[in-house]
């Protein structure tokens, strides 16, 4: 069986706090999904969850507690908390442009990988205190945000005693990841002293690899990615979404084309008993372990990929440019 990991990375957007967004306008609008007629961000991702049976990992960054206070964290981990998903960490190294505090003196980055090991032991020490503090069990897991890590960042992560990281996404290899696999490496693998658990992801008409992120991918490719998976006896799949993704471009509306992705992903891995859903609370060990069966990705289909580029035409016509135009 092979354990399917939905990972949410749930962040206050550093942009829109740049343009003069007030704290709370955006943990509505990045966090909350507040459209008119309701909200579409990680609440109703629960719901779309709930439904079907199945376990959200919350990728949440406390970073933007540096800025405005850490009553903020408290208000996004307690929905996620309440109704037993999982809360892990997430950093956004930006915010440390606007920190009432300077946690590691004037050395900024926009990724965690841009500093020293001494000061991503510092910042990654201070954001799991502040996930605590906000009354979130200790984290064992961690991703970067934009996934900017590197393998100085598994070693603090190691020496913090957070056992798993799924930094790694290949379609994002080399700039701004930089953790040292390569593009073949794409299931469960131990690594200074963690467990690298990558970002899935299909081979592209073109060659390249698309990662299985919710946005990226059209049904078809995401069924199809996960039938490969159990197939291959693959021993985790990841898949990454974030807490504003069913929105469009501009934070006004629904997405509804990415809302139904979600859904449809939601039914194929609750009808699909050769795959389940969990959390990082509840993997084992071992599926790092070389004995492990060697799993390839989703070989590339260019009927699928023309699939997938008129569908994302058609979204794009009917939520964001007709809209704009409208205007």
């Amino acid at each position: 069986m092979t354990d399917v990991l939905i990972t949410i990375d749930t962040e206050l957007s550093a942009g829109l706090h740049q343009r003069g967004m007030s704290a709370r306008e955006n943990f509505e609008n990045s966090v909350l999904g507040v459209v008119p007629g309701g909200t579409v961000g990680i609440g109703w991702q629960m719901d779309q969850l709930e439904a079907h049976g199945l376990k959200g990992v919350f990728f949440v960054d406390p970073m933007p507690a540096l800025a405005h206070g850490a009553a903020l964290i408290a208000d996004i981990v307690g929905p996620i908390l309440e109704r037993h998903h999982e809360v892990q960490l997430h950093v956004h190294t930006e915010w440390l442009a606007w920190a009432k505090s300077a946690p590691v003196g004037d050395r900024r980055g926009r990724s965690i990988g841009d500093f020293d090991l001494a000061d991503q032991t510092t910042l990654l020490r201070l954001a799991r205190t502040l996930l605590e503090q906000a009354g979130v069990p200790r984290p064992i897991a961690f991703r970067a945000g934009n996934y900017g890590a590197d393998d100085r960042t598994l070693a603090a992560l190691a020496d913090l005693g957070i056992a798993w990281d799924s930094s790694f996404n290949a379609a994002y290899l080399g700039a701004p990841c930089r953790i040292g696999l390569t593009a073949d490496d794409h299931t469960p693998i131990r690594r200074h002293g963690v467990i690298e658990v990558p970002v899935s992801g299909i081979f592209a008409s073109s060659g390249q690899i698309r990662p299985a992120q919710v946005c990226a991918l059209s049904r078809w490719e995401m069924t199809d990615a996960l039938r490969h998976a159990a197939q291959q006896r693959q021993t985790a799949f990841v898949i990454v979404s974030h807490s504003f993704e069913m929105l469009s471009r501009d934070r006004r509306r629904p997405n509804r084309a990415v809302m139904a992705r979600f859904t449809a992903m939601c039914r194929e891995i609750a009808r699909n008993p050769d795959v389940r859903s969990i959390g990082f609370t509840d993997l084992d060990p071992a599926i790092a372990a070389p004995s492990q069966p060697k799993a390839s990705r989703l070989p590339a289909n260019p009927v699928r990929t023309i699939g997938r580029v008129i569908e994302q035409a058609a979204a794009t016509l009917r939520y964001e440019r007709q809209w704009s135009r409208a205007r």
